[in-house]
């Protein structure tokens, strides 16, 4: 039980710097979205990433190391994506290079205008969170989006509390909230249209990239070697 309180003390922690960052007026939006941290090659990928419209895709690809090792590394992501298709309900899961990336429409975990999860989401995230246990040497990044409806200030407010949410109840089932690093991008990143409902509820989404920590790379990289 202390266990289970020290990681959701800690997912608190989490939501206290991207408070934090958020209080920085001389930021813009997209700085204080991108400010909750991430590995140096993942953050490096994100930032590419963003520049092309998506940072979780660019933070897997940020992440990789590429050859024998990278196989190696594609060989444990492709078992654990394997699982989430079988076990989530209504998320996109793909396989990018050395990494996962799982899309959730926002209507699928929350309530219009509201960041506080639905209770088949709880059940969609608390079965993500027992494979996010079993495939431990991974880093998460969650990632919270919006469509362009509302004030650009309201939006970018959401995509961070939404992020926030999903990290805090994985913390609450025992991922260890070490792994995470959440952003808020409000409503800049489109995947589609905002003239259109379709292309609105698109854009409403939470995406969470998946990669392998420093552990898994360097026992990859023996393995390779040897």
């Amino acid at each position: 039980m202390e266990e289970k309180m020290r990681r959701v003390l800690a997912g608190i922690l989490i939501a206290a710097l991207m408070l934090s960052a958020l209080s920085c007026s001389s930021m813009s939006k997209g700085e204080k979205g991108a400010l909750i941290g991430a590995a140096a090659g993942a953050v490096a990928g994100a930032v590419v990433g963003d520049q092309a419209g998506n940072t979780a895709a660019g933070a897997i690809m940020g992440a990789a190391i590429g050859g024998a090792a990278g196989a190696i590394i594609g060989n444990y992501m492709d078992r654990q994506a394997a699982e989430m298709e079988r076990d989530l309900e209504g998320a996109k899961i793909e396989r990018i290079g050395e990494g996962i990336k799982i899309t959730f429409q926002s209507g699928i975990l929350f309530d219009i205008n509201k960041s506080n999860l639905q209770t088949e989401a709880q059940n969609n995230l608390a079965n993500l969170a027992e494979i996010l246990n079993k495939y431990e040497d991974t880093e998460i990044l969650i990632e919270g989006h919006t469509d362009s409806t509302g004030p650009e200030e309201h939006n970018m407010d959401l995509s961070i509390r939404r992020a926030n949410s999903v990290g805090n109840y994985l913390a609450e089932q025992e991922v260890n909230p070490v792994r995470f690093k959440l952003l808020g991008y409000g409503e800049k990143q489109p995947v589609a249209s905002n003239d259109t409902v379709e292309g609105r509820q698109q854009n409403r989404r939470v995406e969470i990239a998946i990669f392998a920590n420093d552990k898994l790379k360097n026992a990859a990289k023996k393995q390779a070697e040897g």
